[in-house]
This record gives C-alpha cells, structure tokens and sequence, in this order.
C-alpha cells in the first residue's frame, strides 16, 4: 500500500467506524452531548438522524469507549426483526441465552435484570442503530420496555439511531405515544466546505502526517463538490486518490488525482446523483449559503419584545439551559423546551416533552405548523412568528411600531438576561 510512500504509520481513511479517528465538527460534537445527557437523564429518548455515511456509527463507538464503568450497554444493530427477536437479541447482548424462551419470559427476564441493576447502582443504556428498519411493532416495544420504573425514576436509558426515515416512523400516528416519549432528537448534516477540508486533515494527521501538506489545498474544493460532505464518501475518495497518487509515485496528492479517482469511481457530482431529494438543511449546507433567511422569530415577556432572532434552513432549540441554540432563563421553561424546524418551504414548531408545553391559541400543541403573525405561548414568555416570504400590507394607523433593533448572535447571552422572571 501507499503508507511508506507517504510516510504514514496507518491507513487514513478507512472505512471502519475508529473512534480514534472521530472529527467532532460543531454537529457532531452536538450530538455526542444529546448521547451523553442520557447517562444523567432517564425522562425520555434520545433519537440521533444522519444520511448513510454521515458518522453516526463512529460517534456511538467513540461515546461508548467512554462510558463509565457503571453502565451496562446493550447495543443492538439488526434491525429487521420481529419483536420477540428483536427482545431476544437484547438479552443476548445483557448475557442471556433467551432463545428457548417464549416473550413473557423474555419479558419478565428483561424486567427483573433492569430492577437488579438499578438495585446494584447500575446504568443500563439501550443503544439501536439502523433504528429506521424497526418495524413499529417493534417500536412499540421499546416504549413499553422505556416504562420499567422504580419509584422514583425509569431504569432503562434509551438511543435510537438512523437514517431521516427514522424521524417520518416516530412522527407517524401510530406511535404518538412513543413520539411523546423523545426528549431530544438531533440531525446530523453533512460537513460544510471548511469542516471538509479540516476533516481530511485531522485523519492524516491521525495517521502520522505530522503536520505536511499530503492534500494539494486545489484538492479540497472537488472533494466536497463529489461527496457532500458526507465522511464515508469523503473517505472513499481521497483514499482512491492516495492510490493514484501512488500509482504515478507522487508523495502528495494533486487534483490531477482527484480527477483521476472520480473517473475511475465513475462518480458524477453528489447533488446530481442523489437518490432522494435533499432536505433544505443539506441542500443549504452544500450550496455553502448560510444566509438564506426565510423567516424571524420574537421573543416577549410581559408585553415587551426583548429578543429578535433570524430563521435559517435547519434547526434552532429553544430552551433554559446554556446548550440550547436560543437559551431562555425562566424557571416555567424546561432544559430542552422546543426546537423550531425551518425549510425554505416551512417552519414547524415542536415540543420537545416539556413539562409546560407550548401553546397556540390557547390550546397545547405537540407540533405546529407556523403561518406568518402566529403566536406561541411558551411559559411566561410568547414566541412571534414573521414569515419573511408572506407579502407584507402596510401598516394601519394605531398597530405599534417596529421591534427594536435584534442584537446579534454573538449577544445572544446579553440579550437573555432580560429574559429571567
């Protein structure tokens, strides 16, 4: 292979999920704190999307080798199973030899180690990859599992990963009771331009590069123009490129290579060859156009707009703690309270399991489609929806003047302080 000729101790980048080799972008290093809150938290899913490739696998790996002694971990990755197998196979990976047992013993046997466990002071985390492939029966079992309890907390902590499909099932009719069990869900998108370039980077250097320039800087701008963004592609490719880069003896990689490895792949652009069709997020992410506005949202309290916020393609969570895109300091706020989902299409606006809920109208709502004027009661405070597409009339004499200049994300932390009751 080419390690000698580029003077590497191993191969950067392989297609196995190494934990050694995790690039925790912004977006992923997200979700890993959305996987780790489970080990603290027992009030609820944690549900974690991403297209095929895009490191879920390898994150699940890295949070796993970091789990504390104290929790015991069953993970489950075959998913097109029938509900029995599918308790079965969780009871393998607990110890069990449960095959000649018919589903109440497999249940009752599930029931009574989660009880003994919790006894013994003893974590137990359920991680199901490929989640998107359980049927909904089966998902139904997983929440009945998610009700073992003591009396004062559940027993059994609960990581659902998949594909975007996985987030239509959960939101189906059919499990609105399981839906109500989420308390976190999160989207990995695919890397932008400058995580792209970073990420390559980080796996030579990993590899034993120290510091040279392998990757021409004219590789980068194909890279992400042929693989999205996506890490198993990006993968893919540049190890492609590497070996033609060796096949001509050349100890660094041009875009001649490049070139060379997406004829040989016979890849066309990923945009082109997608398919499914992209959501906006991605589509937004690979256009490398952050700033495409649709919409903005106002914060009141006690009739007064204290806060201003632009909507982008993507996701924005709103919540009291620290962590959340918009934090808001109110004890009638939960940690994790609701998460606006923006298209260039639509903005829906989701609860996310909080003890208040959120309100339109007066009527509690789980999720809601938002039309421009729209007004969200969340805890003491009210959410104002502006549709920046909707054509606007002109003002009538006596509506109150314009909001107060919105401060910028950068005093997003100074403009909260207004916020707190």
């Amino acid at each position: 292979m080419y390690l000698e000729l580029f003077k590497l101790n191993e191969l950067p980048f392989r297609l196995s999920p190494d934990p050694s080799f995790l690039y925790l972008s912004k977006h992923h290093a997200r979700a890993k704190a959305y996987m780790e809150s489970t080990i603290w938290f027992t009030d609820g899913f944690v549900v974690i999307t991403g297209e095929i490739g895009s490191g879920k696998t390898t994150l699940i790996e890295t949070f796993l080798r970091e789990l504390e002694k104290d929790v015991v971990v069953a993970q489950v990755n075959q998913t097109q199973v029938s509900a029995t197998e599918f308790l079965q196979a969780v009871l393998v990976q607990f110890g069990f030899s449960p095959f000649k047992m018919k589903k109440a013993e497999v249940l009752s046997t599930l029931n009574s180690f989660l009880i003994e466990q919790y006894a013994n002071n003893r974590k137990v985390l359920l991680i199901v990859d490929e989640a998107q492939n359980l049927s909904n029966k089966v998902l139904e079992e997983i929440r009945l599992l998610s009700g073992v309890e003591t009396t004062k907390e559940k027993v059994l902590r609960i990581i659902l990963a998949g594909q975007p499909e996985l987030n239509d099932k959960l939101s189906s009719p059919e499990l609105v009771q399981l839906a109500q069990r989420i308390r976190l869900r999160f989207h990995l998108t695919p890397l932008s331009r400058a995580d792209t370039r970073a990420y390559i980077q980080h796996r030579l250097e990993v590899s034993g590069s120290q510091g040279r320039q392998i990757f021409d800087e004219e590789c980068f701008a194909p890279i992400f123009t042929y693989t999205g963004g996506i890490p198993r592609l990006i993968n893919t490719l540049c190890d492609t490129s590497m070996m033609a880069a060796f096949a001509r003896d050349k100890d660094h990689v041009s875009a001649a290579e490049v070139r060379a490895a997406v004829e040989e792949l016979q890849w066309a652009e990923y945009t082109s060859r997608v398919h499914r069709l992209l959501t906006p997020t991605v589509e937004r992410v690979l256009s490398g156009d952050p700033s495409a506005q649709v919409a903005r949202i106002l914060i009141g309290f006690e009739g007064q707009t204290v806060l201003e916020r632009p909507l982008r393609p993507g996701r924005l969570i709103i919540g009291r703690t620290p962590d959340n895109d918009l934090p808001i300091d109110s004890k009638f706020i939960s940690r994790h309270h609701c998460q606006i989902i923006t298209t260039r299409e639509s903005c829906v606006i989701e609860d996310l399991n909080s003890t208040n809920g959120i309100y339109v109208k007066g009527k509690r709502v789980r999720k809601h489609n938002l039309n421009d004027g729209d007004v969200v009661q969340i805890g003491k405070h009210e959410i104002m929806y502006v549709d920046e597409r909707a054509p606007k009339q002109p003002r009538a004499t006596g509506e109150p003047p314009e909001v107060r200049t919105s401060p910028g994300d950068s005093d997003l932390a100074q403009a909260a302080a207004p916020l707190q009751n």
